[in-house]
């Protein structure tokens, strides 16, 4: 039994489907399928069982991949103690971010991280926060920046700050008037607004539909993107009215400019968080990018 057949059942069981898990692996399909099968052989039981349209888990194949990846984060534990030992300030670390909060915050974070620790590498994988959740419980990215609640329950963060949701609405908008009149705007007055959102997957369009909802009012939802630029756009154009995390209420890139006010009490919020796999050892990089992305936040927080 090899560590990379380990690796390879696990990418299989994390796809479903072998013609994605060999390009994960960067490997050919029929070369994962014969590493597969000389494993069953060796074994003497079935993992997976195949068919045209999936591919599932034998009862053999969940308890092979329950301990295989005991076993691999065991090898990646040994390799970053050994690494930490060998006290060098070089290192890799596999940092996930949400693409809207990402773009907004890592501008700032990053170029302090690189000037204080310049051997260490940063790899940045963006997705949706319910994708992120699954590749950081998996192991696939050290660290993720999410926001709370989180749905799987084996990940562990650390706070990085709370960040107020503001209301942008069109310059023409009758509450945009209340920019200049410091009135604070209640959710519940958007009851009969139509709404521009992001599309399902993000998380932030999970958190203003519970927003709307606990003001007492489904939001009537008229368009949806996935890019909460363009969201902000079609708020300036007069397509409707949106809910914007505060360190991205920014103008966006064009000459549409959305009217960003703030919400009444209770000011609504979200806490961002860097999230790891409960029990997963940490390098000293994984610790300094997470110190450095609190202060960071902290730093922003106070302006």
């Amino acid at each position: 039994m090899e560590l990379r057949q380990l690796q390879y059942t696990l990418q299989i069981a994390a796809e479903r489907n072998f013609s994605r898990a060999a390009e994960k692996l960067h490997i050919a399909q029929p070369s994962l399928s014969q590493q597969l099968s000389k494993l069953e052989k060796e074994l003497g039981v079935l993992l997976f069982q195949r068919n045209t349209s999936s591919v599932e888990l034998t009862h053999a194949g969940e308890k092979f991949v329950e301990q295989a990846q005991v076993i691999i984060d065991a090898v990646e534990l040994l390799r970053q103690e050994m690494s930490d030992i060998s006290q060098l300030r070089t290192g890799r670390v596999m940092v996930g971010s949400m693409p809207i909060t990402g773009a907004h915050l890592l501008p700032h974070v990053l170029p302090v991280f690189k000037h204080k620790y310049a051997e260490v590498e940063i790899t940045l994988l963006e997705d949706s926060s319910m994708n992120l959740e699954k590749l950081t419980a998996s192991g696939q990215t050290d660290l993720s920046l999410l926001s709370l609640p989180l749905a799987i329950p084996t990940l562990a963060y650390e706070v990085l700050g709370e960040e107020r949701i503001d209301l942008a609405v069109p310059p023409e908008h009758p509450l945009a008037g209340r920019e200049s009149q410091d009135i604070r705007t209640s959710l519940a007055e958007l009851k009969d607004e139509p709404f521009i959102v992001l599309k399902e997957g993000q998380g932030f369009r999970k958190m203003t539909v519970e927003l709307c909802r606990a003001a007492g009012f489904e939001p009537r939802i008229v368009f949806e993107s996935n890019n909460m630029e363009t969201v902000q756009s079609l708020v300036a154009a007069g397509m409707g009215v949106t809910l914007v995390p505060h360190f991205i209420a920014r103008a966006p890139r064009s000459e549409f400019v959305p009217v960003y006010l703030p919400l009444a009490e209770p000011v609504p919020s979200r806490t961002l968080v860097i999230a790891y796999r409960r029990g997963r050892y940490l390098s000293r990089a994984a610790e300094a990018f997470i110190e450095t992305f609190k202060a960071t936040v902290a730093g922003l927080t106070d302006h």
